[in-house]
Order: structure tokens, then C-alpha cells, then sequence
């Protein structure tokens, strides 16, 4: 039986505006992600680079457009936390050890700790036994290493351990290191659903 949960964060407990951060920078005048942006987001989520270097490099490709403004279309991406879904976790964490592992940045941290709030966000927080912010570990999903770090840390049994993630290629390389996986389909599924699924012995 699984006694431990792994969670991935946006798209799971919190709902993400991808095609809204589009459209904004759309409007700043860029024209969708690019190879060199998209290595500088997996640099930040690292937290190889700083928020200021992150921002300038959006900059090499919108001149006109101000940090405050790019800070704004970057964090149009975080979306609502619905409550029910705090309220699921909180039972869940009475029965399981949960832990929380997401590919982030500081920028959208600190964005949604001020969207919802200190108290929502602490008796978020207070549901896991740790949680693990990519740019804080220096790696990122789906490198097999973050994965290991966390269960050689907590002494984990990937036979008794349920990783949950929106994206197949992160839940593809915690299946090769023998965890059970649920990749959640957004849209089609919700994390509430939890107990709905027959793949895995909870």
C-alpha cells in the first residue's frame, strides 16, 4: 500500500493561465517562447541565474517593454487555487506523508504567496512534510536526480510511493525509478479524483 504522495504544484492544486501569459507578451510585442528563453526559464527554475537576468533576457527580444511589465505578463501564468482542493489535502494529510516537488521560479513563488494570502498559503505549506522548489534544489524535473535526492533524504520505498504531475515526461522517469505515477490529464481530470484511480494500491 502507498503511504507517501509526491505532488507536482501548477496544474495540480494550482490552475495555470498559459495561453493568458502568451497573449501578454504577445501585446509587449513577443512573438511566442523561443529556444534561448526557454533555456533561460530552465536556468532560472534552477536558480543558476537571477530574477534580473531573467527578465533582461526577455529584454533582448522586447526592448521597449519595462521590468514591471514583463514581471506582470510572467506571472499572468498563475491562475486560482480553488479551495476544495486545500481541503482534500489537508484529509489526505492525515493519512499519508505528502510531499511537494514542482519546477518553479521565485518570481511566481512570491506571486502566489501574495495572491492568496498568508494564511491559505501557510495551511497549504503546512500539508507536507517538505516542499521542494527547484530553483532552491538547483535541478529540475524530469532530471532522475531530483527524484533520487528526495527519496534517499526521506528514506522513501518507491514501491509505497504515488507521484502526481500534469506533465508524462516527469511522470515517465519517476516510473522508471519504480514509483507509482498518475499523470494527471488538466482539464479532463482533477486531483480530487485521487481516490477514483484503480492503477495504484491506495
Amino acid at each position: 500500500m502507498i503511504n507517501t504522495i509526491i505532488f507536482d504544484f501548477g496544474d495540480v492544486f494550482l490552475n495555470l493561465n498559459k495561453e493568458t501569459s502568451i497573449d501578454e507578451f504577445k501585446k509587449l510585442g513577443l512573438d511566442g517562447p523561443n529556444e534561448d528563453l526557454v533555456t533561460q526559464n530552465d536556468l532560472f527554475e534552477k536558480g543558476k541565474i537571477t530574477e534580473l537576468q531573467f527578465i533582461e533576457s526577455f529584454q533582448k527580444y522586447i526592448p521597449n517593454a519595462g521590468i514591471e511589465e514583463i514581471r506582470k505578463a510572467w506571472n499572468s501564468l498563475i491562475g486560482d487555487f480553488p479551495l476544495y482542493r486545500l481541503e482534500f489535502l489537508q484529509l489526505l494529510s492525515t493519512k499519508y506523508r505528502l510531499f511537494l516537488l514542482t519546477n518553479t521560479d521565485s518570481i511566481h513563488i512570491n506571486h502566489f504567496e501574495h495572491n492568496v494570502g498568508m494564511s491559505f498559503y501557510t495551511d497549504f505549506y503546512r500539508c507536507f512534510e517538505k516542499i521542494y522548489y527547484s530553483y532552491e534544489m538547483g535541478m529540475r524535473k524530469p532530471e532522475p536526480e531530483i527524484f533520487i535526492n528526495i527519496i534517499k533524504k526521506h528514506d522513501l520505498s518507491p514501491k509505497r510511493t504515488l507521484f502526481v504531475d500534469d506533465r508524462k515526461k516527469n511522470t515517465d522517469i519517476a516510473e522508471e525509478l519504480g514509483l507509482y505515477v498518475w499523470n494527471l490529464q488538466v482539464g479532463k481530470e482533477d486531483v480530487v479524483d485521487l481516490f477514483s484511480k484503480k492503477e495504484f494500491p491506495l
